[in-house]
């Protein structure tokens, strides 16, 4: 019975994030993996994302398929259960280096 549960829970994980939105050719640049200190964001070109955040001694994370892109910045999630990422500063290239401002946090692309 467990096995079939814990079968079944990888199916509905599956069925779930495969209804994320590929990232648009225009939005390209946000795809990869960005960080600072206490904060951890993954965009696939598929439509995944991973967020981990540390913020006032707690962890917050948000994994789930990308459901646009908007005036504000990109939403996260499944119908109503959604999370708004804001994008402050888009990404841009400074020096070497790929970098964006999302929920007020300067976040570097790591090399790829």
């Amino acid at each position: 019975m467990k096995k079939i549960a814990a079968i079944s829970i990888v199916l509905l994980s599956s069925i779930l994030f495969a209804c994320g939105k590929p990232v648009p050719p225009e939005k390209s640049l946000y795809v990869g993996e960005w960080q600072e200190k206490a904060m951890y964001l993954v965009i696939t070109q598929d439509g995944s994302v991973k967020y981990e955040r540390l913020k006032g001694g707690a962890t917050v994370s948000v994994n789930g398929p990308l459901k646009e892109f908007n005036e504000k910045g990109f939403e996260v999630g499944i119908g109503p259960m959604s999370t708004t990422f804001v994008v402050n500063k888009p990404p841009f290239q400074e020096g070497t280096l790929w970098k964006m401002v999302v929920d007020d946090v300067l976040l570097t692309k790591t090399a790829e």
